[in-house]
């Protein structure tokens, strides 16, 4: 729902969500030659265009098609994608082999596009000046609609509204389906979007929690810390989100004994101590103060990784 707003002279002007704008422009997209492509990139590749599958199954062509995707209405050098596709060791002939990937993938846009449409594969792949573009509304590839909900989140925490924070990171996380380009062979360049994209997905999930924790439902993030804590095992904000967690829940024990776990690991792994942070909340545990029940840690920026 839409929230009437007046504005300093008085006129009604009416306040739209991030999901509202976002369907609105893709309303607004439908005549456009790539409007009804939808690419996912958060797990396994799949494209989608007038409900009709035009996935690649070939290795080359699916990196090609993911790292136009990452780009939507972006010029992608040829040069960017000889490296992505070859490294430092292209073959001779590698401009006539990329040729070669692109014209696979018109091929399978050409065959989901209606007959008498007007319109042809290279309207949607289009070739521009010593590169490539795919033109496609970027909020329908999955990894612009994330990082468009976690910045309304990072907005949503600038303001202290940590309900907000909580459903608009919940949202984008929902986009994952599991590791990024998990179905993909990757090289240089879709190798560093996967690691941004992955400490990205991780600074949002703790971002999520932490509102939690704020709004009070420290009992509900339990289960999801009792793994995360498993799985980064050295990561202190999310221990320390643990700890406070448990704390609250009265499961003092317990708190104490996931600072022991995190100290151990630090300890064999890297030769060093817990921050002091981390020290001073442990030590506040163990004394049972009064301020636990209302201290969180700071809720960490979402978008840090996204906007790097």
């Amino acid at each position: 729902m839409t929230k009437p707003l007046t504005s300093r002279r008085g006129s009604t002007v009416r306040y739209r969500a991030p999901h509202q704008d976002a369907r609105i422009q893709n309303i607004r997209s439908m005549k456009r030659p790539g409007g009804c492509m939808r690419i996912r990139l958060l797990g396994e590749l799949e494209a989608v265009l007038n409900d009709v599958s035009i996935t690649p199954t070939a290795a080359k062509p699916r990196q090609v098609l993911a790292l136009l995707a990452l780009n939507a209405r972006r010029i992608v050098s040829v040069q960017s994608l000889v490296e992505e596709l070859w490294g430092h060791h292209p073959p001779p002939s590698v401009r006539t082999t990329l040729q070669t990937y692109i014209l696979q993938l018109r091929k399978l846009i050409d065959s989901a596009l209606p007959a008498g449409s007007g319109r042809t594969a290279k309207d949607i792949l289009v070739t521009r000046f010593d590169g490539y573009l795919l033109d496609i509304v970027p909020e329908n590839v999955d990894v612009c609609s994330y990082e468009r909900l976690v910045k309304a989140g990072q907005q949503a925490l600038a303001r202290g509204d940590h309900e907000a924070v909580s459903t608009l990171l919940g949202m984008a996380l929902t986009k994952w389906q599991s590791r990024a380009l998990v179905d993909v062979r990757i090289g240089l360049l879709l190798s560093l979007e996967v690691a941004r994209l992955e400490e990205s997905r991780l600074n949002a999930l703790e971002a999520r929690i932490a509102a939690d924790i704020q709004l009070g439902r420290h009992q509900s993030v339990l289960s999801e810390l009792t793994v995360l804590t498993a799985q980064q095992p050295m990561h202190e904000n999310l221990c320390a989100h643990y700890m406070v967690s448990l704390y609250r829940s009265g499961r003092q024990w317990q708190a104490l004994q996931a600072y022991k776990t995190l100290r151990t690991t630090l300890n064999r792994e890297l030769g060093v101590e817990p921050s002091l942070r981390l020290r001073r909340l442990q030590q506040a545990v163990l004394r049972s103060e009064a301020d636990l029940d209302v201290l969180v840690e700071p809720v960490p920026d979402p978008a840090r990784a996204t906007n790097a």
